[in-house]
């Protein structure tokens, strides 16, 4: 039933005639969000007050036919709720009602009880922008809109044409009592289901009056001036940027917003409407190309998506130039909105950006590292390949080097030794005094359970304990590192290297518990009962696969996975007398290689693919002919032959190597073309599975029919909504960077899942880039610098030790190495998207963007705001009058 008094209240608020046709009725925000906490005699009473006008209960106690002390009762309940403001001035309490945003409905959202009791609140507070918005686009001129971007100071330091009213601290000297609050517009967000996962909690700061209200209502807790200031850089820190509200004339605020553009409710003006006027400061951002190098930082902070990445080098076809339409002169309806703003994010240009970034799974800033190395900037320069590896000392020895094969020097020359150089950098993390241990972002404290210390695990563990949560990573083995250290020999990647980048978990406060199953030895539903808030699965692919054929189960027939744990474990298994290895990827040629160096006196590899074909990486196919292993192509087993339940030898066919349309190997076997080989050993290599033992045991996880867990494609959650996985357990066996980049994004998934009223994609990075059109480069004035070499021990001598044979680049390698990159990418700026706050320079570790000056707005009084507005509504019309006739005569 309608409170006719309560919608009454909800018309004088708005300044509209009760029952005309512009008025307010029942479906609309502003009489919804007053209708679960506002009676009839708190709207008679608010209903005898005006806008911004201070008034008292002695006051107001005639004009609305209540005594005294009950128009005080009222009047406190109104406060209370947040309808209006209340201050003593000289002893006695003063009330005044503000505008509905910003004003009224933020001050009711940050009644924090009543939206809980009633989250129509929260959703009527949304609703308001969104119903009313579209009216505003295009009627406010730069400075005036209701809300107001301020630049982060340090972005316009130095910028010699600023004033101080586009200074933060300008508004934290001017004021003398502060409060602090949650942010209102996430508080609403969550409220509603739709949190994007960014900070809220002690982020929005009062000032003045403000914060006398807020202090006495309990809506915020008083603080210092000093500890205003330390809001505002842990603010920064944390990718936010500032607004205030606008309409307390020019230098002048009550508050300063810290805000994400996700959950943004102002900002959603500049982004789904594409008012960006409304909100804008007097700056935008702009890229120097040529100290830019495309690390996408600025890119990934920038709450509007004003900026992308794209192309730095030449084009022999000059590029698109995107056109931009804006509501200045152009009519502007839904057809020109971004409804969808908050999932449809871009990070690249339509005509892309460097490919070394887009084929990194985990798309880490190539470019921008090793910048950062050929300034000698060797700590930053980790720090930056951290935001996305928490191991690449790890990964600079044992990763794929897809950005190398898709580098677009190698279309001069020889792509960058790429891995090489994060090889060096990351030299620095295994010295214990040059460490890169990250700050902790918050102190959430939530107890997350991470299963299986592999590098998808510990890269998960890894970003939660930055986000503050208590991680304890479960290892069923006795030793960390999954695969790392299990599956991958040492010659390839020493253990005191793995050990060593998990230490910085260790220095993150992660615990780690070994020889402990999950499923065996301890549940899921123990571990919720301990008070263990999400699951982490990353129990990877760590069983060998058998053939299926004959006398696979006799003795000395080993899977290479089993092999190679053996080993790395210590335990005694040699291999003495001739060992056939079947497969042909880089565990096979890891199984070959450690069977050399546990005994074997002739290894023979057989696998499908011919030599073009094989699986292996090039480099490591010759690392393994240069230590006399035997690599045969084209050939199958058929059956190990046995002699007293031990094996002899086995019978290989010849394979036809044929693919599908869709890229498929399919072999085709010649059976009349059959050898035979002795062996002593048989390491079969041909895949790995997965063994979940009775971990997902009545639960509601799914299983793909290869036994891969079944998953949310994008945020990993599972059947059972408090566990989420990645890794080679959801995608089967792919590389360790693969299950780097799935573990951070799990990380991300299970801080929104344990935070209330989060959504699992709103705001969120799709991380989707494509590279440019490299027939399209202008290749041909570059040098021809050789690229450099690692020191590398000869194959003879190297196969007599487990020790990595590889050197590091000297500190002159690396020197030369990085001035080969060609810095193929940058960012490019839409400066009228661009609402100037400055986040993106905080960003920058290149000076490469920076503020600039555009505009010369200042802020207006509400009470002179109106002749302002009406006079740019006329200005408007007019220059989309102008436009469409120029249209016409152009078109004629």
């Amino acid at each position: 039933m309608v409170n006719r008094k309560v919608l009454e209240l909800a018309n004088h608020i708005s300044r509209k005639k009760m029952g005309s046709k512009s008025g307010i009725t029942e479906t609309d925000p502003e009489y919804l969000i007053l209708e679960p906490v506002v009676t009839e005699e708190m709207a008679e009473v608010a209903l005898c007050m005006e806008i911004r006008k201070k008034s008292t209960a002695a006051e107001l106690a005639p004009l609305c036919g209540k005594p005294v002390k009950k128009t005080e009762k009222l009047l406190w309940e109104l406060a209370k709720a947040g309808v209006c403001f209340v201050n003593q001035i000289n002893g006695v309490d003063n009330y005044w009602y503000d505008t509905w945003v910003p004003g009224i409905m933020e001050m009711m959202v940050n009644n924090k009880e009543n939206v809980k009791k009633y989250p129509q609140i929260a959703e009527a507070f949304e609703a308001y922008g969104r119903v009313r918005g579209p009216k505003t686009t295009g009627a406010f001129p730069v400075g005036v809109g209701l809300m107001r971007v301020i630049p982060i100071e340090q972005a316009i330091d130095g910028e010699t044409r600023r004033a101080t009213y586009e200074e933060v601290s300008k508004y934290l000297n001017d004021n003398h009592i502060f409060s602090v609050s949650d942010c209102s517009c996430r508080t609403a967000r969550e409220a509603m289901g739709e949190g994007c996962g960014h900070l809220k909690e002690d982020m929005c700061i009062q000032m003045g009056h403000a914060a006398e209200y807020y202090i006495r209502t309990g809506r915020g807790r008083e603080i210092t001036k000093e500890e205003a200031f330390e809001i505002i850089k842990r603010a920064e820190e944390n990718g936010l940027m500032h607004q205030i509200p606008n309409l307390d004339g020019s230098g002048k605020t009550h508050a300063i917003c810290n805000c994400c553009g996700c959950s943004c409710l102002s900002l959603r003006t500049a982004s789904m409407f594409k008012n960006v006027d409304m909100v804008r400061s007097n700056y935008v951002s702009h890229v120097n190309k040529e100290k830019c190098v495309a690390c996408g930082e600025c890119v990934e902070t920038c709450p509007v998506n004003a900026l992308q990445l794209g192309q730095k080098l030449c084009a022999v076809k000059p590029l698109p130039v995107k056109k931009t339409e804006t509501p200045r002169d152009t009519e502007w309806g839904p057809d020109k909105w971004n409804p969808d703003y908050r999932t449809n994010r871009l990070n690249v240009v339509e005509s892309g950006t460097s490919p070394c970034k887009t084929e990194c799974p985990a798309h880490i800033s190539i470019q921008g590292y090793i910048k950062l190395a050929s300034q000698g900037r060797y700590t930053e320069a980790l720090e930056l390949i951290k935001h996305e590896n928490p191991f690449p000392a790890v990964c600079g020895r044992i990763c794929p080097r897809k950005c190398e094969s898709a580098c677009t020097r190698g279309d001069i020359d020889s792509p960058i030794a790429i891995d090489e150089i994060k090889k060096f950098i990351a030299e620095q993390d295994l010295n214990m005094k040059n460490r890169y241990v990250p700050e902790k972002r918050h102190e959430y404290g939530k107890k997350i359970a991470v299963i299986g210390a592999g590098p998808a695990g510990l890269s998960c563990a890894y970003y939660l304990a930055i986000d503050g949560y208590q991680v304890t990573v479960f290892e069923k083995q006795k030793v960390l590192g999954g695969m790392l250290t299990l599956g991958i020999p040492s010659f390839r990647l020493e253990k005191n290297v793995v050990n060593s980048e998990i230490e910085v978990l260790r220095a993150l406060g992660v615990q780690f518990k070994t020889q402990v199953e999950v499923g065996k030895d301890i549940s899921l539903k123990d571990l919720r009962a301990q008070g263990y808030k999400a699951f982490y699965l990353a129990i990877g692919a760590q069983a060998g696969r058998k053939l299926g054929i004959e006398g696979e189960d006799s003795e000395g027939v080993i899977t290479g996975i089993e092999f190679l744990r053996n080993i790395n474990l210590g335990n005694d298994l040699t291999v003495n007398g001739k060992t056939v290895v079947i497969g042909g990827g880089n565990v096979a040629i890891d199984v070959a290689r450690t069977a050399v160096r546990t005994g074997a006196s002739e290894v023979n590899m057989f696998c499908l693919e011919s030599r073009e074909d094989m699986p292996a990486l090039e480099e490591e196919i010759e690392e393994a002919l240069a230590e006399d292993i035997i690599i045969n192509n084209s050939r199958g087993p058929k059956r190990i032959l046995t002699e007293n339940g031990r094996t002899a030898g086995v019978e290989f066919m010849k394979c036809i190597s044929i693919y599908d349309e869709n890229g498929k190997f399919n072999p085709i076997y010649d059976e009349s073309d059959v050898i035979t080989v002795k062996a002593d050993h048989v390491l079969l290599s041909v895949g790995q599975s997965i063994d979940l033992g009775s971990l997902i045991e009545g639960s509601g996880i799914e299983l793909n029919p290869n036994r891969t867990i079944k998953a949310d494609p994008f945020t990993y959650q599972t059947g059972e909504p408090d566990v989420f996985t990645g890794g080679d357990v959801l995608t089967g066996p792919r590389f360790a960077i693969d299950a780097i980049a799935a573990g951070k994004q799990g990380a991300i998934s299970i801080h929104r899942y344990v935070q209330p009223g989060q959504s699992m994609i709103i705001g969120r990075d799709r991380r989707e880039y494509h590279a440019f059109d490299k027939e399209n480069l202008n290749l041909g004035d570059y040098d021809r610098q050789p690229r450099q070499s690692a020191g590398h021990i000869a194959g003879v001598s190297s196969k007599s030790t487990f020790k990595d044979p590889r050197s590091t680049f000297t500190d002159e390698q690396v020197k030369k190495e990085t001035e080969r990159c060609l810095s193929c990418g940058a960012t490019v700026v839409d400066e009228y998207l661009c609402v100037g706050c400055g986040a993106c320079t905080m960003r920058c570790k290149f000076d490469a963007i920076s503020l600039i000056r555009k505009y010369d707005g200042e802020g207006v009084a509400f009470e002179d705001l109106k002749p302002i507005v009406v006079k740019h509504i006329l200005k408007r019309k007019g220059k989309i009058i102008m436009k469409k006739a120029k249209n016409l005569l152009r078109n004629k």
